[in-house]
């Protein structure tokens, strides 16, 4: 048996969990011209998990995207579908954690609950879940699937789909569910998800139906957005973790963030500039906010900076210094109560290498981490 706390803390008994965000798509979470820009192929992508295993990343969350926000790169145009990707990078890998991110509208529960058990067997336990709800109305019309009119039969919906899946990975033998939305007769699902117990589940819900959502639901809540200051953002976390005390569970929150680190601050303020600014691809970002319908004649100043906002990161922390910097603020995060972050670089692959050299032997002596990470690379 497989105890849940074990899937929960990601197998290890690191304080602040660290992750690696949007891997599964071009140019994963930077709007960027840049030649050297992240482009998902799977060979990159295979060497990243087998590198990021071996340094002690935590766990890889990809994005579920299926369409691209053009632009010049067609920014995100080229993506991996995760429940396949996962169980790809699972195989490859023996210690990190690996999510999927599945729109729950967009997936047969019965499908999807057989998909993440041959995964979760697969990584034996390593797989994790990603749950969402409704976003993209273009990718929805891509399967023919109309959204719900509105969040409250959404997230009516996707209680059934994960109450069905959740029966299903249970230990009845057939059963039938009929709900409001969800009509499924003669279940059965064999085998069960690995070790007797199920994949850690994740909700970044930014509503207060999403939040809720999250809290009854799932083990951790992923937020995403960017706060002034970190106090602001702990009381956030406070507030997050009281709601799902009060309903007797230890939820952990989790935060986002783009990491730029070099040798000193100059370099890499430098380098930021070059890829937010200088080769940025404004017209994905343009094209974002058009599928937002927020409109430059409505609020130029508004938009500009809404504008400006997504090229610089989209939501989340932008680390970017020194070696020093980065640990010092990973450090801060935690200081104020997030359990850990899925952050991204320009090029995974190219950059992962320095932040496990540098950076993670500083979180070690800071307690923040079991290993430094350093021995794996040597």
């Amino acid at each position: 048996m497989t105890p849940m706390q074990d899937r929960i803390a990601m197998y290890n008994g690191n304080k602040f969990k660290l992750g690696l965000f949007g891997s599964n798509c071009s140019n994963g979470r930077a709007m960027t011209k840049a030649p050297e820009r992240w482009l998902a192929d799977w060979d990159s992508s295979e060497k990243l998990v087998e590198l990021a295993d071996q340094v002690g990343i935590d766990f890889m969350l990809p994005i579920g995207r299926w369409r691209g926000y053009r632009g010049e790169t067609d920014h995100q145009g080229t993506t991996m579908e995760t429940i396949t990707w996962a169980t790809g990078q699972l195989a490859r890998t023996k210690r990190i954690t690996v999510f999927a991110t599945v729109h729950a509208p967009l997936f047969n529960p019965v499908l999807a609950a057989k998909e993440i058990v041959t995964a979760d067997l697969i990584g034996r336990g390593r797989f994790a879940l990603n749950i969402v709800i409704g976003w993209n109305e273009s990718e929805f019309n891509m399967f023919g699937v109309e959204q719900k009119a509105t969040n409250e039969l959404r997230y009516e919906y996707g209680q059934e789909w994960i109450d069905a899946i959740l029966r299903m990975w249970g230990p009845e033998e057939e059963f039938d569910f009929i709900g409001k939305h969800l009509k499924l007769r003669g279940l059965r699902l064999k085998p069960k998800p690995y070790g007797g117990s199920r994949p850690l589940m994740m909700n970044a819900g930014a509503s207060p139906l999403g939040r809720a959502y999250a809290l009854r639901n799932c083990d951790a809540f992923f937020t995403a957005i960017r706060f002034p200051d970190l106090k602001e953002a702990a009381q956030e976390v406070s507030t997050v973790k009281a709601a799902g005390k009060a309903l007797g569970k230890d939820t952990g929150v989790y935060t986002v963030g783009q990491v730029v680190c070099r040798p000193t601050r100059k370099e890499a303020r430098d380098y930021w500039h070059y890829w937010t600014e200088e080769t940025a691809d404004w017209g994905a970002a343009e094209y974002m906010l058009a599928l937002k319908d927020v409109k430059r004649e409505d609020d130029p100043a508004g938009y500009d900076k809404m504008r400006r906002a997504l090229v610089h990161g989209q939501s989340g922390f932008d680390i970017i210094g020194t070696p020093d910097d980065v640990a010092d603020e990973l450090a801060r995060l935690h200081g104020a109560g997030f359990d850990g972050i899925g952050f991204s670089f320009l090029n995974y692959l190219l950059e992962l290498p320095y932040f496990a050299q540098e950076v993670l032997p500083r979180l070690h002596k800071m307690g923040l981490r079991e290993s430094d990470g350093v021995p794996a690379l040597a």
